[in-house]
C-alpha cells in the first residue's frame, strides 16, 4: 500500500522543519550566553587579560569599562574590555 505526497504534506513539512530549526538556534544562543557571558567577574578579566587587580581596579575608576557591584563582586561588560583591548592593540 502506498501513500500519495501532497504540496500541502510538503509545506507543513516545510513549516514544521523551519520551527524545529528556529528552536535549536533560540537554545543554541542560550548555551553561547552560558560561556561567553555578558559580565565577567574580577578574577576571570585579570585572568583573561593578563592583569593586575590594580590595573583592573584603574580601569574602573577612570570609566574606561562599565561595571557592576553585586553583594561585594564587581562584574565588568565583556564588549568595554574587548573594545578597550582592541583599540590598544591598533595603536
Amino acid at each position: 500500500m502506498s501513500e500519495i505526497i501532497t504540496k500541502e504534506d510538503l509545506r507543513q513539512f516545510g513549516l514544521l522543519l523551519r520551527n524545529d530549526i528556529y528552536n535549536v538556534l533560540r537554545n543554541k544562543s542560550k548555551e553561547t550566553d552560558l560561556f561567553n557571558p555578558k559580565w565577567l567577574k574580577s578574577r576571570a578579566v585579570r585572568k583573561m587579560m593578563d592583569m593586575s587587580a590594580g590595573s583592573l581596579e584603574n580601569l574602573r575608576v577612570t570609566g574606561k569599562v562599565r561595571y557592576k557591584k553585586v553583594l561585594g563582586s564587581y562584574y565588568y561588560n565583556r564588549k568595554d574590555l574587548e573594545k578597550l583591548f582592541e583599540d590598544a592593540k591598533e595603536n
